[in-house]
C-alpha cells in the first residue's frame, strides 16, 4: 500500500527518486499518467490493468467515457525504476503538473500522487476546512 507523505526533488533530466518504501511495489514497473487535479499518478502494472480492463469496457459512444479514456491512455507512460531508485517522469506530464524541481509525493492508497509544491498546498488549504469536509464527505459510506 502507498502511504505517507515525501518531500523529492527532480534533476534536470525529469528523474525523481521513489520514496524507499515504495520502491519494492513498483519495482516490477508501473505507469504515470495525468491526475484528475492537475497532479500526476503513479500506479503498479497490475492496478493500471485494473483500471484498463475496467474503462475499456466503459460505452465509447459516451463522450465522458471518451474523455476518460484519453485522459488516463493518452498520456500514460511505462515507466521503470532504475538503479539510483529513480523514475523518468516525461516531459508533458512535468509540464502538466507544474514540475520543476520540487515535488511531493502523496500515497493514495493503491497508488501513490505527484504534485508541485504550489499547487499541493493550494488543494491541502481546501481541505483544512471541517464544515466543507463535512459536506463533502457526508454521502460517503464510511462505516467500519
Amino acid at each position: 500500500m502507498f502511504l505517507g507523505t515525501y518531500e523529492h526533488t527532480l534533476d534536470t533530466k525529469g528523474r525523481m527518486t521513489i520514496p524507499v518504501k515504495y520502491r519494492d511495489l513498483v519495482s516490477g514497473g508501473a505507469y504515470i499518467t495525468k491526475g484528475f487535479d492537475q497532479n500526476l499518478m503513479v500506479l503498479t502494472e497490475e492496478v493500471f490493468q485494473r483500471l484498463y480492463d475496467r474503462v475499456t469496457k466503459m460505452n465509447f459512444a459516451d463522450p465522458t467515457a471518451r474523455e476518460l479514456r484519453r485522459l488516463m491512455f493518452a498520456n500514460a507512460f511505462s515507466v521503470e525504476v532504475d538503479k539510483a531508485g529513480r523514475i523518468l517522469i516525461p516531459q508533458i506530464l512535468r509540464s502538466h503538473a507544474s514540475l520543476d524541481g520540487d515535488a511531493i509525493i502523496l500515497g493514495n492508497g493503491s497508488y501513490f500522487e505527484i504534485w508541485s509544491p504550489n499547487l499541493w498546498q493550494d488543494h491541502s488549504d481546501k481541505q483544512i476546512s471541517s464544515d466543507a469536509n463535512n459536506e463533502r464527505y457526508a454521502t460517503l459510506d464510511l462505516s467500519l
